[in-house]
């Protein structure tokens, strides 16, 4: 989620799509929550490994 929501930040900036800017900082967020409880060996919702 993090390498998408970076390809959604630069296409929102490359081609001035604020949607896709928008979209690009909520995933590039969402991956990152998800990210550090799955570093901390915390289950999210249920589940140990988000794939």
């Amino acid at each position: 989620m993090l390498i998408l929501g970076v390809i959604l930040l630069v296409l929102g900036l490359v081609f001035g799509v604020s949607i896709l800017w928008t979209l690009g900082i909520i995933v590039l967020l969402v991956g990152a929550v998800f990210w550090l409880l799955g570093s901390t060996g915390r289950p999210v919702a249920g589940r140990r490994y988000w794939y």
